[in-house]
């Protein structure tokens, strides 16, 4: 039997997996979405369930000025005695003063896997990727970039205790990030990403007898590497290796799907390939071949999962959406009629607006649809559906009035402001919204009875819509979502847009 990469489709990046008996869990980096720091549950390794956020209270996390790619980076899972732990980056905006610097780690736990976790502790170590790792004797550590680099904590790992101290610098790679110590037979195993985390993105290793170094590099580096130019999956590395109940190892790490030509419009995803061991003691992922598309299915009784692509926003939330930055809970309701969005200040553009909701794009072709009731009476005010990259590149269809009429406005933004493709004059009456994406194209109707669709236009060659497409956007590191949303630009008054039911099928 075989499974196909990624396994965790959408944006799921910097993946960090722990086994706990016979289940699996698994978080990853969410940048400025809230609630922050998806986790997910497996039997298989292959089939994955989102089962709870580790930061679900908005005073535990404020995102409401974050900039795009900013916030949460690079997250770990680990179990030790009985507890949950995961660390991860949080990314400031700018560094402010030496006592505000760029970065901070964050770390919380819990008994329960889903949580609830405890509020996150501020560590304060200004790098990235944190992981937690404890040595035979019990002793915390934080490792964290650049390299390997070791931060000793208290037995809570609620403090630092100790000075910073890089014990493996790499390979000479540039960025070498994500680092995990994994120890195995007296061995302890420096697995670094490096190279950066676009197209020349990988693993390599380093080993030591001493936690402390010195570290001597892997003869089979980088043990995992695209070398193909031309493979669907590219950007693979930033892994963390896992063993079974069964004895056999595995790797996930990130990847991303090449989406006509070199656009992973997806963002970057989980992929997961087997661990070999050589006779001198170091290991490769997918036997050194890079990363597969399919693969032999693990030693594991196949645990497959319901997929939940039909939202009816008549009950609450699941765990498939996710805000733009925290919500405004005063500014969205669900009733038996559905999900209400009340328009709040600013548009799509601005990191001010709230209450976007999306949900992560899995597949490079889908069809997206839902049902909105929606009645402008001020200009500014909008609803409707959009794919949403980050506030500077976003396709969306909304409702608006203007000169006195309603409208259908088919808008992208480039990275240059809005720019108006289409405006079509629809009736005051509850409406589809539908967009139909195929590849780098996206198309977009509407219709008053589901069965009668209108062309509102074509969108081509959406290559803003991923990391690659807008060189001189220097933060891109998540994801194209799809969903729904309502503004109303610099109005005063308010206006109510229902939603009755989101539909995502591929």
């Amino acid at each position: 039997m075989f499974y196909q990469n990624p396994v965790k489709r959408g944006f799921f990046p910097d993946p960090s997996i722990v086994r706990v008996g016979e289940d699996y869990y698994m978080v990853n980096s969410s940048f400025q979405y809230f609630p922050a720091i998806p986790i997910s549950h497996s039997r298989d390794m292959v089939h994955w369930e989102t089962i709870g956020h580790a930061i679900n209270k908005s005073e535990y996390l404020d995102l409401s000025e974050t900039l795009d790619s900013r916030g949460i980076w690079a997250s770990d899972i680990s179990y030790y005695g009985g507890r949950f732990y995961i660390f991860a980056t949080l990314r400031y905006n700018y560094q402010t003063s030496d006592e505000h610097p760029m970065r901070a780690q964050l770390m919380m736990y819990a008994d329960r896997p889903e949580g609830p976790y405890s509020k996150p502790v501020i560590l304060p170590v200004d790098n990235i990727d944190p992981s937690h790792f404890v040595d035979d004797d019990g002793k915390h550590y934080m490792i964290i970039a650049p390299g390997i680099t070791v931060v000793p904590l208290s037995d809570d790992c609620t403090k630092v205790t100790g000075e910073p101290v890089q014990v493996w610098a790499g390979t000479g790679e540039r960025c070498p990030e994500g680092p995990h110590i994994l120890k195995k037979d007296g061995w302890y195993y420096a697995i670094l990403a490096e190279g950066g985390t676009g197209y020349g993105h990988g693993i390599n290793v380093g080993r030591s007898k001493s936690l402390f170094g010195e570290y001597e590099p892997c003869p089979y580096n980088p043990v995992m590497r695209q070398t193909d130019p031309s493979a669907l999956i590219q950007r693979s590395g930033h892994g963390k290796l896992v063993q079974t109940q069964n004895g056999d190892w595995h790797c996930v790490y990130l990847c991303g799907r090449r989406n006509g030509g070199n656009y992973t419009t997806i963002g970057r995803e989980t992929a997961l390939d087997p661990v070999t061991w050589t006779e001198d003691g170091w290991f490769l992922i997918n036997g050194g071949k890079g990363p597969s598309e399919k693969q032999l299915f693990p030693n594991l009784p196949e645990v497959k999962y319901t997929e939940n692509n039909f939202e009816d926003f008549k009950k609450p939330l699941s765990l498939n959406w996710e805000w733009v930055r925290n919500p405004d809970t005063k500014k969205f309701y669900i009733d038996k009629n559905g999900l209400t969005l009340i328009t709040t200040a600013g548009n799509l553009s601005d990191v001010s607006a709230k209450n976007t909701l999306v949900r992560r794009e899995t597949e490079l072709s889908y069809t997206a649809e839902t049902l909105m009731t929606f009645t402008p009476e001020k200009e500014g005010q909008k609803a409707g559906l959009v794919c949403y990259y980050s506030t500077a590149t976003y396709a969306c269809a909304s409702k608006r009035i203007k000169n006195g009429k309603y409208i259908l406005s088919l808008d992208i933004n480039r990275n240059f402001g809005e720019e108006n493709i289409a405006e079509i004059e629809v009736e005051d009456r509850p409406i589809y919204l539908r967009v139909s994406v195929k590849g780098l194209e996206r198309n977009w109707y509407y219709s008053y009875d589901k069965e009668n669709y209108t062309f509102i236009g074509r969108l081509e060659n959406c290559i803003y819509l991923c990391d690659e497409g807008v060189p001189n956007d220097p933060k891109r590191h998540t994801g194209t979502l799809v969903g729904i949303f309502a503004n109303k630009g610099n109005c005063k008054e308010d206006a109510e847009a229902k939603f009755v039911f989101f539909d995502y099928r591929i």
